[in-house]
């Protein structure tokens, strides 16, 4: 105990697996300096983006349990394993979680010609003419289309997926309506969506997002059983002692505290959340379980 109780003494280095500007990187750099303040040392936050966080996860997976190497985790790495056949590292067993930090919805959005209004009228659409509606992705096994195949396998819809190298590039085609729908992250067509060029649906998360709150779920919107956001929480490698990581835990409890943090997350279309160490593990394993079943029954081919 004594030692937990004079961790940390020396900086710490949060491992990020994504380049800088990204949804991982912008909650590491708003998370770092409160929790710095509160841990009384340096945070270092160090990208190290690759092999869709391999790279990183491996570094961390890697380096002595002693609390001075963290991982910020997005959603990614639950479906990254499914989808990536040079993944072998098992992200249930190299980690020990610390908490989830925040979570931010997918907006599922259509081109204002397509005539759905509501999730309820996309599905019987879609319905009505199986693999004549199409939907953009910022790429094959991206969270746009994982998203996308979870609610197909929910509602038993048909459609035709049209990858593109990025979301900008889907979001350009979405707007000038070459394709009609999409389930893209939040801060990405908010903007499209508040200048009407593109019409919101529903909000894929459990919860309504504080930061477009009068849209519904699409659990709201009639399809109970589905869920998907994308969201990012910290591990520490496999083996640091419990007490540091309940250190952590609280310290990362009293910065999702804090007025400021919980703007600025939200102004990038986030919510801040906060778990114990326990159910964050035991949400981390249920997505790992939700993709695998997702990527299955979608047939989609490990690259």
């Amino acid at each position: 105990m004594a030692g937990a109780q004079a961790y940390p003494a020396r900086p710490v280095r949060m491992l990020i697996g994504f380049s800088p500007g990204g949804g991982a990187d912008v909650v590491a750099r708003a998370v770092s300096p409160r929790l710095m303040e509160g841990l009384g040392q340096q945070i270092i936050v160090d990208n190290r983006p690759g092999a869709n966080g391999l790279i990183a996860a491996e570094l961390a997976a890697k380096a002595p349990p002693d609390g001075y190497t963290l991982l910020v985790a997005p959603g990614n790495y639950t479906f990254a394993p499914a989808m990536d056949a040079k993944w072998k590292l098992d992200m249930t067993t190299a980690f020990a979680p610390v908490s989830l930090l925040a979570e931010a919805p997918l907006l599922v959005v259509v081109h204002p010609s397509l005539p759905a209004k509501n999730m309820q009228q996309l599905i019987a659409l879609a319905k009505a003419q199986p693999n004549k509606l199409s939907y953009a992705s910022g790429g094959i096994g991206g969270s746009g289309h994982l998203a996308v195949e979870l609610f197909r396998t929910i509602t038993h819809v048909q459609a035709v997926h049209v990858p593109y190298k990025g979301t900008g590039a889907a979001i350009t085609d979405l707007i000038s309506g070459q394709v009609p729908l999409c389930f893209c992250t939040l801060p990405s067509v908010l903007p499209h969506v508040k200048n009407g060029r593109l019409r919101p649906l529903a909000v894929t998360t459990a919860r309504r997002s504080n930061s477009v709150p009068d849209i519904p779920t699409v659990a709201e919107a009639g399809v109970p059983a589905y869920e998907m956001s994308q969201w990012y929480g910290l591990l520490a490698p496999a083996g640091v002692p419990a007490a540091i990581i309940e250190r952590l835990n609280a310290e990362i409890a009293n910065v999702l505290k804090h007025p400021d943090l919980r703007a600025r997350l939200q102004s990038d279309g986030a919510d801040p959340i906060h778990t114990s160490p326990q159910a964050f593990g035991a949400f981390f394993k249920a997505e790992i379980a939700k993709w695998m079943n997702v990527v299955r029954k979608a047939g989609i081919v490990r690259e």
